[in-house]
């Protein structure tokens, strides 16, 4: 008999449409992809994985051996969440996700990373909008609203000219921006993801606000195209702090 190449995994009405988890086998090399969809449209795919391991990799790398607490925006199939864990440095993380859907698959281990992720005890899911959230009067967790942290890594639109919904685009300007860093330790490290080349404009505006930023190009391969595939990870880094430690005073 042989293997099943598709599989509906989960599909269910939302408030922002039609979702569904799938499974497919890629019989050219016998690996299952994972993929979630929103309507006819494609959110995440286990086949890229790429730009999200990168995002964890290139924003802690910043941050030396200290102890690390950490925010991801954006839980998604937990690439990025998974990649910050590895980090042995990291002693907390807190994963925001809007779409209750994704939170339920990963506590039910119907992805691949569900398991891990939700058994590691430095692990918490919030459910709620990221950039609600990110937002002058907003708080990561409400028990906790002064808590700072040593890095904010996001992936949730896919870029930041190209956003999943125009409430969004406000993140991006420089007062979103500010309010971020300020949820920041003195030395924090804010990293985003995108699909989208290197954006000079969003850069300047990173630059502005932070006292380093950088545009990071990662290639990796696309097996439905013949060019590399490109996507690019923004680090912005605040001042350290000058005389002490960072993480000393800084309402952690």
């Amino acid at each position: 008999m042989s293997a099943t190449l598709f599989e509906e995994l989960d599909y269910r009405p939302s408030p922002i449409g039609m979702l569904s988890l799938r499974r497919r086998r890629r019989s050219a090399d016998d690996v299952d992809i994972y993929e979630i969809k929103l309507d006819d449209g494609y959110l995440m795919s286990s086949l890229f994985t790429a730009g999200e391991i990168a995002l964890a990799d290139r924003g802690l790398a910043e941050l030396g051996g200290r102890d690390l607490d950490v925010v991801v925006g954006g839980l998604g199939l937990g690439y990025t969440a998974m990649a910050a864990l590895a980090c042995r440095n990291v002693r907390r993380l807190v994963v925001v996700e809007a779409i209750p859907e994704v939170i339920e698959w990963h506590q039910r281990h119907l992805l691949p990373l569900g398991e891990a992720l939700t058994n590691d005890p430095r692990t918490r899911l919030v459910c709620g909008d990221f950039f609600d959230m990110a937002a002058a009067d907003g708080n990561f967790e409400p028990e906790h609203p002064r808590r700072h942290y040593d890095a904010i890594l996001v992936d949730i639109d896919h870029s930041p000219r190209h956003v999943l919904h125009p409430a969004n685009a406000a993140f991006y300007k420089v007062a979103g921006l500010l309010a971020l860093a300020d949820k920041l330790v003195p030395d924090g490290v804010f990293a985003l993801w995108s699909t989208d080349p290197p954006d000079e404009e969003f850069l300047a505006r990173l630059q502005a606000v932070f006292a380093t930023a950088r545009a990071d190009i990662v290639e990796f391969d696309n097996p439905y195209r013949s060019a590399v595939a490109l996507n690019t990870i923004y680090v912005a880094r605040k001042n350290a702090p000058s005389g002490s430690a960072a993480g000393v005073a800084d309402g952690r």
